[in-house]
């Protein structure tokens, strides 16, 4: 009969309290003198011996949890893992009576420090004949000896530290990320950018369209909001004189959850003096290949069953020339049109909608998840970009660009509007459509002041580094590259 989680935890707990009166209190150790990692062993030795060879001259000391325990008579192989997974061998001849510690009060999970030399096995197997070794942590919960198997995907993001240790492509995932966000550092810090870090709580929201998340400040007796986006701080700073520079952080809005969207999220946004889009246009694609370099050592990648190519030049083309190429033509079309056809096409619209928004919706609708190669889609309708510079051929359209991979937003970018009046009539329009329930842009009086100060011509970039790994890792759930997504309470 099979133990229950309850027995099993009674078990293990009657084990630590033995090793207790033993004087082997495992959480009494504050430290172990981890010399090696597995990853070092395995470098440093594996070519160094041939099956059936030891090398007792040199000693090895790591630590690791107990991942698989394999008893033979008077000995035992157990597989010992730190990230990455090595085999040892404990007997009782080499650990005299310290060999029945072990064998009674040592469970898989349990994490152990060992001492002793390499020796490979007739198989190949790089092994460390262990000569010493010490629990250093009591695991009093069992590991899911099945964790694929499990039907609730949900408790394998609330339980992330299981997964990590059963689940080998977890760990990867976010490592990866790791590798993205720090190539991603390397290339703007070898162009000349300097990470500066911004207010995540904000008397005033605003850099992008979104629901904020509200909070209240005691001492201040003050409403506060933790950021959507990083920009107007960052856009400050350059009118500060700091003519270079990107923040990696975090995000809020809340709003909902699904396979590319968490209430907390991370974004890379750049702001360059003296460029506009067209400069942050060939700063992006450099940098995505940079990244992809590093990160993963490839260019042509697949996801979700897509072979993708992200080798330069990317395809460029206009919004009103994509969604031309559906069969509407936006611009000779009026905005009643549109609205019909929207209503033909049956997609969920508003009486509210201006022309911008009809062009941006049959556009998000129709032909975003048709982008699968990496695409620059540039200038954008005014209305829905309330920081971007016009431009100056027809101003119905702004300097803007979005990148799509695999049909989803990766980077979005802007030629700065850097006129105060402009962007003042701006936020004042957007305060318009803010009355009518839509999620458009507060006014911000200090954004507009620093403004008139005078803020050159500048580009500007923002990346989701969330969906960016999700493409480099061939994920579709952005929950599975985020180490603890947003989930709802345990019940």
């Amino acid at each position: 009969m099979e133990k229950t989680l309850e027995q099993i935890r009674a078990e293990r707990l009657k084990k630590l309290e033995e090793l207790r009166k033993l004087g082997l209190d495992p959480f009494a150790i504050t430290k172990y003198d981890k010399k090696e990692s597995v990853k070092e062993i395995r470098e440093k030795f594996n070519e160094k011996l041939k099956a059936g060879e030891k090398l007792e001259n040199e000693k090895v000391s790591t630590a690791g949890r107990i991942l698989a325990i394999r008893e033979h008579g008077k000995a035992s192989f157990a597989d010992l893992f730190d990230g990455e997974k090595i085999q040892i061998w404990l007997d009782e001849s080499t650990l005299k009576e310290k060999y029945q510690i072990f064998k009674k009060y040592t469970d898989i999970g349990d994490i152990i420090g060992v001492k002793g030399f390499l020796f490979k096995t007739m198989r190949g197997e790089l092994t460390i004949w262990v000569e010493d070794f010490q629990i250093l942590a009591k695991s009093l919960r069992p590991l899911p000896s099945k964790w694929y198997g499990l039907k609730d995907e949900d408790l394998r993001y609330r339980m992330r530290y299981v997964d990590l240790i059963v689940n080998p492509r977890a760990r990867e995932i976010l490592l990866t990320r790791a590798k993205i966000v720090k190539a991603m550092r390397e290339f703007l810090e070898s162009k000349g950018f300097v990470e500066i870090e911004t207010p995540i709580l904000q008397p005033i929201y605003g850099g992008a369209f979104a629901r904020p998340f509200i909070t209240h400040h005691n001492a201040l007796d003050m409403d506060l909001y933790l950021r959507i986006s990083d920009e107007l701080y960052l856009k400050r700073l350059i009118v500060g004189g700091i003519e270079k520079v990107y923040e990696i952080g975090r995000d809020f809005r809340n709003e909902g959850i699904d396979t590319k969207h968490n209430p907390e999220f991370t974004m890379m946004e750049c702001y360059w003096a003296y460029a506009d889009y067209n400069d942050i246009m060939k700063l992006t694609e450099e940098m995505i290949v940079y990244i992809a370099e590093k990160a993963i050592g490839k260019l042509e990648i697949e996801y979700a069953g897509h072979k993708i190519n992200l080798k330069p030049p990317w395809k460029r083309i206009k919004m009103v020339d994509a969604v031309k190429e559906e069969g509407i033509d936006v611009e000779n079309l009026s905005r009643e049109e549109l609205i019909e056809i929207a209503k033909e096409k049956k997609l969920e619209v508003s009486e509210n909608f201006s022309k911008g928004d009809l062009i941006n919706l049959f556009f998000e609708e129709l032909v975003q998840p048709k982008l699968i190669q990496p695409t620059f889609v540039y200038d954008y309708p005014i209305e829905i970009s309330p920081l971007a510079k016009k431009k100056r051929d027809n101003p119905n359209f702004v300097e803007r660009f979005e990148v799509f991979i695999a049909g989803m937003e990766i980077a979005n970018a802007f030629s700065e509007l850097n006129d105060p009046i402009d962007q003042r009539e701006r936020f004042l329009e957007q305060a318009k459509r803010r009355s009518v329930g839509l999620e458009y842009h507060e006014m911000d009086e200090d954004f507009i002041r620093a403004l008139e100060y005078g803020m050159p011509p500048t580009g500007g970039l923002g990346v989701g580094i969330d969906r960016l790994t999700m493409i480099l890792t061939n994920v579709q759930s952005i929950r599975e590259v985020i180490a603890f997504p947003t989930l709802r309470p345990e019940k």
